[in-house]
């Protein structure tokens, strides 16, 4: 039997059925019982999406029965007990989450900024598998003289209605933040609201939560133009849309935080 067909029922019989396996995967199940009968190879694509879902490389399921189950069970993921398992809750329902692929101009209130909302954009595309992100920060502020351009990666899983998202920035001083938006019905996809979760790299590193708001703005905008859109603002400022500074002016869209002495 082909290696790869062996190995891949065996990385199946881990799971509680062959559904669940495609239906976290995202892939078709009678196109899947294709390759696991062995009736046809995946794509390079396919192949990279069913080893991640376990864990692996693609070409772990090359390699000997015995040497595949070693691998299956003790995935190098950092080395670490559960680290496979926590990588495994990316992407989730990956056929839910495509239909948020594209670009958004996101909004939330900062610890570094008080009063203000911080204007940035992020896109979540698909790549080998998993629904990535990539999100640019710049702030311009010219009254205390600050020029900042941040950029951040990460990952998405879509689980029970909610898209998570993990993130942390490129550059020196990495740090990483979590965000939860909340999907509403079909007939309205342009607003995803949530919580987002950082830490100020103005106010001692202190961590925080606040409200967080997502505007999608389609799959290729022009690029130079949401750009431009990025920064600070009052929550007076004509930009905001009204749906943005209803949800972010709300009286109970606090920041929580955490004091330095008790």
């Amino acid at each position: 039997m082909d290696a790869f067909v062996e190995n891949l029922r065996t990385a199946c019989a881990t799971r509680h059925s062959i559904s669940q396996v495609c239906r976290e995967i995202g892939i078709n199940r009678q196109q899947f019982n294709r390759y696991i009968n062995g009736e046809a190879k995946p794509s390079a694509h396919n192949l990279a999406r069913i080893a991640t879902f376990f864990g692996l490389t693609p070409a772990d399921f090359q390699l000997p029965e015995h040497s595949f189950g070693q691998k299956l069970h003790r995935p190098s993921l950092g080395g670490a007990e559960g680290v496979a398992d926590v990588f495994q809750g990316f992407p989730g329902d990956i056929a839910a989450l495509r239909r948020h692929v594209g670009y958004y101009q996101t909004y939330h209130l900062s610890l570094s900024w008080p009063g203000l909302v911080v204007c940035s954009y992020s896109r979540l595309y698909e790549e080998d598998g998993l629904i990535r992100v990539r999100s640019v920060e710049r702030i311009r502020d010219a009254e205390r003289e600050i020029l900042q351009f941040s950029k951040y990666v990460g990952l998405a899983a879509f689980w029970r209605n909610r898209i998570f998202i993990t993130e942390r920035n490129i550059g020196r001083n990495t740090m990483l933040s979590q965000t939860i938006l909340m999907p509403f019905e079909a007939h309205q996809r342009v607003y995803l609201r949530g919580t987002t979760m950082g830490v100020s790299w103005r106010k001692e590193n202190l961590p925080y939560a606040s409200r967080m708001i997502w505007r999608y703005i389609g799959r290729e905008p022009d690029i130079r133009q949401v750009l431009s859109r990025c920064g600070v603002l009052p929550l007076a400022s004509r930009h905001l849309p009204p749906t943005v500074r209803a949800f972010l002016e709300d009286p109970s869209a606090e920041i929580l935080t955490v004091p330095t002495e008790y």
